[in-house]
């Protein structure tokens, strides 16, 4: 995780940042993809103030970890029938006990202060009259991000179970195994399908379009913030948000020309292909790709299954995915300056970014979603042979 998101805000610029700020930038970032809480603070003297926020995920970070801790825990259980509870719970405590104290480390590592030059004109006059030296800073709050990282730990560990056929199960938890393994495996094929498209056109674009550090920087540190969000809006959902100042979103540019205005902007297909028509191609990528993860569900599926149940397990497991989306992918950042309590200065000086999800349309549409594709994904399985299935004459397939 520290290597990607060194590599990424390296490619951002961030390794010029003054008094050797890099490597607890690095640390801020590590800590917020787990969860864990960075809190931003500011200083402009006595008769000036500073306020910022920010609430973001980096989840090419976050999704480059939790690979690795997945991969680690269920090597040592692999090509294994059943487990003990018992057994399951010692290796996942080891796990935690090294996750805390990374954690620690990291915390204590994630703090820095900067202080926020005011250029030319009148900002920097009123400033040098009044005596106002802005800075910002960050500090982790160990104790929270303790409690988000173990969180999330455990999110990783219980997902990882979930997901591969070859990690065993628990004997009182093996009656699950049929209906919430497979669902939960193709929603997971869902999700690195659209990161590895998304990991491609970004390569391309970095090698025809230019702009290859900037592009490279949104790879390492958000890729999945932006294939995911537009996996929601291929489904037809709508984000809400604002883009003001000199913060933005960094790409595509059709993003932030459809939210920098005045007031909150509607993010959905039809704003967007108002300045881009290729954006409707976001409509039929999702198309195949979530038929293609509900045929590989009931692919893994007994055969008996019906395929009304696969529709429903698919509609379960799409709300929730689209639910977990909608939660990791929303954006939230600001700061400002502002003298004698008035207002923010503006001048480059202050800056909002926001993205959040309707949520309750982009549920209904992902129940909707789930049921067709579900039900047209089992149909399509019933020809595929199942790993382990006995023909009718008793023998075993070659």
């Amino acid at each position: 995780m520290a290597v990607v998101a060194a590599l990424g805000l390296w490619a951002a610029g961030a390794a010029d940042l003054p008094g050797g700020a890099f490597p607890s930038v690095v640390a801020a970032v590590v800590v917020m993809a787990v969860g864990g809480s960075v809190g931003l603070s500011g200083d402009a003297g006595a008769i000036a103030e500073t306020n910022a926020g920010l609430s973001v995920l980096p989840l090419s970070v976050t999704l480059a970890g939790a690979l690795v801790v997945a991969a680690g825990f269920l090597r040592p259980l692999r090509h294994r029938a059943v487990a003990d509870t018992r057994e399951l719970a010692g290796w996942a405590g080891r796990l935690a006990a090294l996750w805390v104290l990374l954690l620690i480390g990291l915390g204590l590592l994630a703090r820095h202060r900067f202080t926020i030059t005011l250029g030319e004109g009148a900002a920097a006059d009123i400033g040098d009259l009044l005596g106002a030296s802005p800075e910002v800073g960050f500090e982790t709050d160990v104790p929270l991000t303790l409690l988000f990282g173990l969180l999330w730990l455990a999110g990783v560990l219980a997902l990882a179970l979930l997901v591969s056929r070859g990690a065993p199960l628990p004997a009182r938890l093996l009656r699950f195994q049929e209906s919430v393994r497979p669902a939960a495996y193709a929603m997971v094929a869902l999700l690195l399908a659209y990161a590895a498209l998304g990991f491609v056109v970004g390569v391309v674009v970095a090698a025809t379009k230019g702009h290859a550090a900037e592009t490279f920087a949104v790879l390492l540190l958000g890729l999945p913030n932006l294939v995911w969000l537009a996996f929601t809006l291929g489904l037809g959902a709508s984000w809400e948000g604002r883009v003001d100042g000199p913060f933005g979103l960094p790409m595509p540019k059709v993003l932030d020309d459809v939210l920098r205005t005045p007031d909150d902007s509607t993010l959905n297909l039809r704003t967007l292909a108002e300045h881009d028509g290729r954006v409707w191609w976001l409509l039929v990528v999702a198309a195949a790709l979530v038929l293609g993860a509900a045929f590989l569900m009931a692919a893994r599926s007994p055969a008996r299954m019906p395929a009304w149940q696969h529709a429903v397990h698919m509609a379960v497991a799409l709300t929730s995915t689209v639910l977990a989306v909608c939660l990791l992918a929303r954006v939230s950042a600001h700061y400002g300056l502002s003298l004698l309590g008035i207002g923010d200065l503006g001048g480059g000086l202050s800056g909002l970014v926001k993205l959040d999800p309707e949520l309750g349309t982009a549920l209904i549409l992902a129940v909707a979603w789930g049921l067709v594709t579900g039900f047209i994904g089992g149909l399509l399985a019933r020809g595929v042979h199942r790993r382990g299935e006995v023909e009718k004459d008793g023998r075993s397939p070659s």
